[in-house]
């Protein structure tokens, strides 16, 4: 086995390098300079922002994005299995049919503990622990 010069690496890490540098420049130098309290503020799909960033938000948001990412993940999974739908056979059917069980028995599992209830809530086991 040779041994291969160093020279190409180190002219490829100061190109990068002096990249992001002038980057940062020329992107400090053409940025905005005003001060205006308009521009500070955030903006978001035109609606003028209430409260701080201090304000609690409510659990139930964050529950909708997971499930979100879970039912995403899922379709995800899904599409790829009818893709290979013939090269998989009867195997590949009845492995989507349990994955969709799993998911529809986790589904049935968070409605009946009350996971998917907005508003003031009691969960099914924190009544349990709160009679005995």
């Amino acid at each position: 086995m040779t041994e291969q010069p160093l020279w190409p690496f180190l002219f490829y890490l100061l190109s990068v390098f002096g990249l992001v540098v002038t980057m940062l420049l020329v992107a400090w130098l053409l940025g905005q300079r005003r001060e205006d309290p308009a521009t500070l503020e955030p903006y978001e799909s035109g609606i003028v922002p209430a409260g701080g960033s201090q304000m609690p938000v409510s659990v139930e948001f964050y529950l909708v994005a997971i499930f979100f990412v879970l039912f995403d993940l899922e379709t995800v999974f899904i599409f790829a299995w009818a893709v290979a739908f013939y090269e998989l056979g009867w195997a590949g059917y009845l492995a989507i049919i349990v994955f969709i069980f799993v998911l529809l028995i986790a589904l049935i599992y968070a409605l009946r503990v009350g996971a998917l209830d907005w508003g003031l809530k009691t969960r099914v086991g924190l009544e349990r622990e709160k009679r005995s």
